[in-house]
């Protein structure tokens, strides 16, 4: 835009009106002000815009075609500073939610079902990511807020707990049977029997990897699997022993379906959380969010 917008704004209140003396009125500012805005933008146009006669002023076919493209410039301003103070009014608002599909299942979707009934008007979008993923997706902007188990690093973000989680190994009754019939010298399970477990790049398998190797445990047959879900699924079906979130398998837990390996050491306890990015703004929607868990 090659000229001053104000002096746009005094053309568009010109032509609206037709009269210099209400543009004036509308604008604040004197009749002669107005009509030299109108001359210097004329003059940097190069082109009348407004020819007057005794009711005011008339647009001149150039001033029409100019006005037809700076009316829709205005309006759509002024239907910008509506929809934001709609937002202020009624709380609309946008949230971008990072989450792994496991915690999405059993621990998102919960907290969202509640929060959309008392939010209507507050739009949620989900990126569905690991929880390395998501926090780096945290990091660059592209969400707002990430559901993912307490990082060691927070240097960058701030925690909100949500609740914890544990970690357990799991298979079926029919699996456990048959292993020890295979095995009567009484091999260990973890050991010995098939393992499966998420890819190595997946925070709870370095989390369990972890604690693996301060148990001094090295399996011999793993095998990874993509997605928690997946997981379990195969767990279920007498593949082998998984490594599961409890809070994931607790109906099966409770059914009997899938029982839980005993460890002497207990695998120690994960806090799960919503990660927000300490130097990005906190919107009226994220606070509202954060205060509804």
């Amino acid at each position: 835009m090659k000229q001053n917008l104000t002096l746009y704004h005094v053309f568009y209140c010109v032509a609206k009106e037709g009269n210099i003396s209400r543009a004036a009125k509308e604008l604040y500012i004197s009749q002669p002000a107005i009509s030299k805005s109108i001359s210097n933008l004329e003059a940097a146009l190069e082109t009348k815009l407004f020819v007057r006669n005794s009711r005011g002023v008339t647009l001149t076919d150039e001033g029409s075609i100019l006005y037809s493209y700076v009316k829709t410039a205005f309006e759509s301003i002024d239907r910008g500073e509506k929809e934001l103070a709609r937002i202020n009014d009624l709380g609309i608002g946008h949230i971008r939610i990072g989450v792994s599909t496991t915690l999405c299942k059993f621990i998102l979707l919960p907290i969202l079902d509640r929060f959309v009934r008392q939010n209507p008007h507050i739009g949620i979008s989900i990126e569905n990511a690991d929880s390395a993923s998501t926090l780096a997706k945290l990091e660059n902007g592209s969400i707002d807020i990430g559901l993912v188990a307490r990082p060691a690093d927070e240097k960058h973000i701030t925690f909100n707990p949500v609740r914890e989680i544990e970690d357990i190994f799991v298979c079926t009754p029919s699996y456990l049977k048959s292993f020890h019939e295979q095995n009567p010298e009484n091999k260990d399970i973890l050991l010995d029997g098939h393992l499966m477990m998420l890819g190595r790049d997946n925070v709870t398998r370095r989390h369990i990897d972890k604690y693996l190797s301060a148990q001094d445990m090295h399996p011999s047959n793993i095998l990874e699997v993509s997605t928690m879900d997946l997981l379990i699924e195969f767990t279920k079906i007498g593949l082998g022993v998984g490594c599961c979130i409890k809070e994931c398998v607790q109906s099966e837990l409770d059914s009997g379906s899938l029982m839980q390996i005993p460890l002497e050491t207990p695998i120690e306890k994960r806090m799960v959380g919503f990660a927000t990015l300490k130097n990005a703004p906190m919107t009226e929607a994220m606070r509202a969010f954060l205060n509804n868990r």
